[in-house]
């Protein structure tokens, strides 16, 4: 057996992985990522698994975290190739019978989104500008929570409910959003705001899409503050979101990260109680400091370590961690000659050339039903949330074709048999592209040129999304904040010394912000007197 040695470790190349182990280089700890994969970046990928020249992201998509993210900035990841762009039109939806969209637009356009939400309610109107403005001024405080590790000081303002009482009563009450508003759950906010079905129906979807699950209690101040600032905020990367896994892994190298691929983790080594290194394809690789992990916290802790390292309560808590049914999506892929046109665009063209469009949901109650169906083990009937990139991107198809990618709500992967799996591949996007057609009458057969469905089960194999949850991590409240992933691992050092989690079942949990990573890191500097990474005029 070979051997090489390093004072770090970092399990898995995802985005957080990459984070960690760029901050641990600059600080001086020679590291090494042991990725299992050919590539870099984990959900964050892009790929031409249709046809050739036509260019698809397979999971990550929605880039809202690029203002804020430490690591863009420390490291000069634009200079590194990551490019971005804001489509102007964020969000909407279309209606079969082609009444008006409603569509959201990016925070500097208010006012079109004003207009549009007006032809319906213009109550509904005032009332969203208005908390999508308030939503913008937490932009600092919820930075400042997420790049801090659960608790820190700075970072508890919104942890407990006491705290999430006192925002919303302080911030939102002279709109008679008093302080119980954040026991609620979403839904009931959102119907209690807008009067709007068609508006409704959107903020489910975008709801949920983002972050909160519909009909979870005590969210309520997430939906004011968090969903409120990061709506309609939208990045798309240029060229795929591989770019940004691209420009991370250049960082790395460029730091002097030793990056190893196509070489799966298969045991954590643990020595008198010190995780001392791994074993992947028969080579030991030996930390002399620390080992981190990015995969999920019961692959981490029950696959690679062993039970017979930990105590019988850590044992315990891994196993009765919980995966989906929030965060479970599976990704249809569209190779088309045009672009969707749909009826409702008599009313607003913008929504032919909007971001992130819903189609299938007529009203909230065809929406609440079809994402409860996902989270109760059914496949909904077909709708998605869609986009065509290829609108601001032409690189990610050939001259004259156009690439379109979506979200469908499925559930957890064991859900299913792989036969029922592969029947739903064999089927639902052919049902959904009928149903498409009912509000994009262009969606005919003659305009699809091929097209592909990646299932849940097929997430949990490629990319170690257990259940195909890419939060690695039910969102609810006993598994959010100081209990994520649960109270005795949620400061990112496990009960194995030199053992830390890096990845999302860790605190904040899912989503492309590489907080995980950056708050794993600040927690590894303070136990071993590493530099602070709080860059020049940022205050986390």
């Amino acid at each position: 057996m070979g051997s090489h040695t390093y004072d770090a470790i970092v399990i898995g190349a995802g985005h957080n992985g990459l984070c960690l182990a760029a901050y641990l280089q600059r600080a001086g700890m020679s590291t090494a990522i042991i990725e299992r994969r050919h590539e870099e970046g984990g959900g964050v990928n892009t790929e031409e698994p249709v046809m050739s020249g036509f260019r698809h992201n397979m999971h990550a998509q929605f880039m809202e975290f690029f203002d804020i993210m430490p690591m863009i900035q420390d490291f000069g990841l634009e200079d590194l190739g990551l490019r971005t762009v804001v489509p102007e039109a964020q969000a909407g939806i279309a209606f079969a019978d082609g009444r008006p969209p409603v569509i959201l637009h990016r925070p500097d356009l208010l006012d079109r989104t004003h207009a549009n939400i007006a032809r319906y309610s213009k109550a509904d109107a005032d009332m969203y500008v208005e908390l999508k403005q308030r939503g913008a001024r937490f932009q600092e405080i919820l930075a400042v929570g997420l790049y801090n590790p659960p608790g820190a000081t700075g970072s508890a303002g919104l942890g407990g409910l006491e705290g999430r009482m006192m925002i919303v009563e302080s911030a939102f009450g002279d709109l008679g959003l008093t302080g119980h508003f954040a026991l609620k759950t979403p839904k009931m906010i959102i119907d209690e705001m807008f009067e709007t079905p068609e508006l409704r129906a959107l903020m489910y979807r975008v709801c949920v899409e983002f972050g909160l699950p519909l009909d979870t209690a005590f969210t309520g101040s997430e939906f004011l503050t968090f969903l409120m600032w990061t709506t309609a905020n939208w990045k798309l990367v240029m060229g795929g979101t591989h770019s940004l896994a691209k420009a991370m892994t250049q960082a790395c190298y460029r730091e002097g990260v030793d990056l190893i691929e196509n070489c799966q983790v298969e045991r954590v080594i643990v020595e008198d109680g010190r995780a001392v290194g791994v074993v992947g394809r028969g080579v030991e690789y030996r930390a002399n400091k620390l080992v981190a992990s990015n995969a999920d916290v019961r692959t981490t802790l029950i696959d690679l370590v062993g039970e017979e390292h930990l105590s019988p309560l850590w044992v315990k808590r891994a196993k009765d961690f919980r995966y989906g049914p929030s965060h479970v999506l599976a990704t249809p892929m569209f190779c088309l000659y045009e672009p969707p046109d749909y009826k409702s665009a008599r009313w607003d063209p913008e929504i032919n050339k909007t971001f992130y469009t819903v189609v299938g949901n007529d009203g909230p109650e065809d929406m609440a039903r079809y994402i409860r169906d996902a989270y109760t083990d059914l496949i909904p009937k077909p709708a998605a949330g869609t986009w065509v990139n290829t609108l601001w991107d032409r690189s990610q198809a050939p001259k004259g074709r156009h690439s379109a990618t979506g979200w469908y709500f499925f559930p957890i992967a064991s859900s299913q048999s792989d036969e029922q799996w592969a029947e739903v591949r064999a089927t639902y996007n052919e049902r959904f592209l009928e149903t498409w057609r009912e509000f994009a009458p262009n969606m005919t057969p003659d305009n699809v040129i091929a097209h592909k469905l990646y299932t849940p089960e097929q997430m949990e194999r490629k990319n170690m999304m257990r259940e195909g949850d890419f939060s690695h991590g039910e969102f609810v409240p006993d598994q959010q904040g100081v209990n994520r992933p649960f109270p005795e691992a949620s400061n990112y050092l496990t009960e194995i010394e030199g053992l830390y989690l890096c990845g999302s079942s860790a605190y904040p949990g899912g989503g492309v912000h590489a907080a995980c990573g950056y708050n794993a890191y600040k927690k590894i500097a303070a136990d071993f007197g590493l530099p602070s990474p709080i860059g020049p005029g940022r205050s986390y």
